[in-house]
């Protein structure tokens, strides 16, 4: 198990590939995001994103899908998080790109009223297959500390 005292400021990680599909990017801007240059590429060609592009929250739920598949090969004492800093969509996403990921942690502290627990933070990148940065963001992670006795 993995627990508060065993994250290491410093410590990066790679991981993740995600393959980004025009019947996903569709389908989540249909339910979630409906505009028009998430829908069509008639609509995209006339806007700064030359056609079909990802909704910045979809490209936040994919990398989400990475992490959490991730964190299936890691046991780790997660408690959730309380939320993220910083979100920046850096450049469009497409059909046909495969995000991946890149994380470093920055700092921790434990909990001041809940000794049970510390929270740390990491600096999230996420790439596209040529290394582009698309979307950075920075992440604020509950853990629990290691039991005692």
């Amino acid at each position: 198990m993995h627990w508060f005292e065993d994250i290491e400021v410093g410590a990066r990680r790679a991981f993740g590939a995600y393959a980004v599909t025009r019947e996903e990017v569709v389908e989540f801007a249909a339910k979630y995001d409906p505009q028009p240059f998430h829908l069509s590429d008639e609509a995209a060609a006339k806007t700064h994103f030359g056609r079909l592009s990802a909704s910045g929250w979809h490209t936040c739920a994919m990398t989400m899908a990475m992490i959490v598949e991730d964190l299936k090969g890691r046991e780790e004492a997660g408690l959730g998080s309380p939320g993220i800093d910083e979100l920046k969509w850096r450049k469009p996403v497409y059909p046909g790109d495969t995000l991946r990921c890149e994380t470093e942690i920055i700092d921790k502290r434990p909990s001041a009223s809940r000794p049970e627990m510390g929270l740390y933070r990491s600096r999230m990148t996420v790439f596209n297959q040529d290394d582009v940065v698309v979307m950075n963001f920075i992440s604020n992670a509950l853990i629990r500390t290691r039991p005692t006795g």
